[in-house]
């Protein structure tokens, strides 16, 4: 890590304690929008093909790979060669993955596999379990809330202000009522909210939403703590219900620390597929308790099946999307996966802090916040996401050591031309990740320009 924080020429910069000469290269801009049409076949000369369109998409997008710094996708996966083939069947895993299908295109004994591995995963029998494979977070947590609601009627959905902006449309489409709890500057669920609205609400159940990663600052909710409080506002296991969203963490929590378990009372758990693992197509796992499936479940005799899954039908390549890159990394591979990123975010946070730029990193997170870039261009270019002063950087997978340190020196070159003559400040963002980490002039006084 960089050991003094010194100047330095406009085209060198101090990474991991060394001056980096930084080579001018035009980097790809942002890709545009297509002014596309369907194309009709005989249009003579001048219109370009299907096939010379797709030639120069697919050109744009390897092209801005590395810049895709803000969302949570795990683009590195180099399997599409053995598995295109599968392009030529329509795979349709319609209904329950635990029923036999009338017809041969499907995948449900992938999925079956891909179910197995999350189970043993999250510490619960083959037979006391549920799932299915879904389309995204989305979709597993309209699944859960979906349960809750089935469970508990009347319950109330408590949730954190922090949580997916899924879990409000789920209130919304169920129309059942919701409590919002307030958060700490970290991310994490405020108990102390909690309590308060449990007991005001103490006649009716809960239905109760634990992010094991929140979306923009990977904070996790301590189900135990969440659990003794239910206990002493004297909710029993009866009249409450937990649906973890995990959606990206639900891969990396547990290679760290055991929170994630169905030893106890929790209801389902949901991850994406396509996030920390990686998959070309957004996907999801949902698993719940078997015991609760009863409540939702429905035969339907034209596809020979029960179901109890949101979609009905679903796609039948994601499965063995899953199930290839699990048994292509196994859990070796994966824990070395976050063993990197969880060191690469913590290098990147330190980079930042040692540059005096405002930065937060949550322990069980690989989500690195920071103040928000003063120009637009630059946040496009890195592809951030960006929530009222603050930025986040997502180290996946995919993400190389490289990579980081090109954002940090493009960042510390910026900011030196958005802040140098003062006219232009830092942002304060102390309410948004908390004083401590906050380095604008109030608390901390200083500006340090590499």
């Amino acid at each position: 890590m960089m050991s003094k924080i010194v100047s330095s020429l406009p085209s060198e910069n101090i990474v991991n304690g060394n001056i980096k000469t930084v080579v001018k290269v035009t980097p790809p801009g942002p890709r545009k929008k297509l002014q596309l049409a369907v194309i009709e076949p005989g249009l003579g000369s001048g219109v370009s093909s299907p096939d010379d369109i797709l030639d120069n998409y697919l050109k744009t997008l390897t092209q801005r790979v590395k810049y895709h710094l803000g969302f949570p996708e795990n683009i590195c996966y180099d399997h599409h060669v053995a598995l295109a083939p599968l392009l030529q069947f329509h795979l349709n895993n319609c209904g329950d993955p635990f029923t036999e299908n009338p017809v041969d295109f499907h995948s449900k004994d992938f999925e079956v596999a891909v179910l197995d591995w999350f189970a043993k995963l999250w510490e619960i029998e083959k037979d006391e379990y549920w799932g299915y494979v879904t389309h995204g977070g989305t979709e597993g947590n309209l699944h859960g809330i979906w349960i809750g609601r089935e469970l508990l009627p009347n319950g109330i959905l408590y949730t954190s202000k922090d949580s997916h902006y899924s879990v409000f449309k789920a209130a919304r489409l169920y129309r059942i009522d919701l409590e919002m709890i307030n958060t700490t500057t970290n991310g994490e669920m405020d108990y102390s909210d909690l309590r308060a609205k449990l007991l005001h609400n103490k006649d009716k159940p809960a239905i109760i939403i634990i992010n094991i990663g929140t979306t923009f600052k990977g904070a996790v909710d301590d189900i135990d703590v969440i659990l003794q409080t239910l206990e002493d506002c004297g909710y029993s296991h009866n009249k409450f219900y937990i649906h973890c969203d995990a959606a990206l963490s639900g891969l990396i929590v547990p290679f760290i620390k055991n929170v994630i378990s169905f030893k106890k009372p929790i209801g389902s758990v949901t991850i994406s597929g396509h996030k920390f693992l990686g998959c070309p197509i957004p996907c999801g796992v949902q698993i719940t308790r078997k015991s609760h499936i009863a409540y939702l479940s429905r035969n339907v005799e034209y596809i020979a099946s029960v179901d109890a899954t949101i979609s009905g039908n679903r796609n039948g390549l994601t499965p063995i999307l899953l199930w290839y890159s699990l048994s292509s990394k196994n859990q070796i591979g994966i824990q070395q996966d976050v063993k990197r990123c969880l060191y690469n975010a913590r290098y990147l946070k330190d980079c930042l802090q040692q540059a005096n730029i405002s930065v937060m990193l949550n322990e069980l997170s690989t989500i690195v916040v920071l103040e928000r870039p003063l120009d637009h261009e630059f946040t496009r270019h890195w592809q951030l996401s960006c929530v009222r002063d603050i930025a986040h950087v997502i180290v996946m997978p995919s993400i190389t050591r490289e990579t980081l340190d090109d954002f940090f020196i493009d960042l510390v070159q910026k900011r030196k031309m958005w802040y140098q003559d003062g006219s232009v400040k830092p942002p304060c963002v102390a309410d948004d990740i908390g004083a401590q980490n906050c380095a604008c002039a109030l608390h901390n006084g200083q500006y340090i320009f590499l």
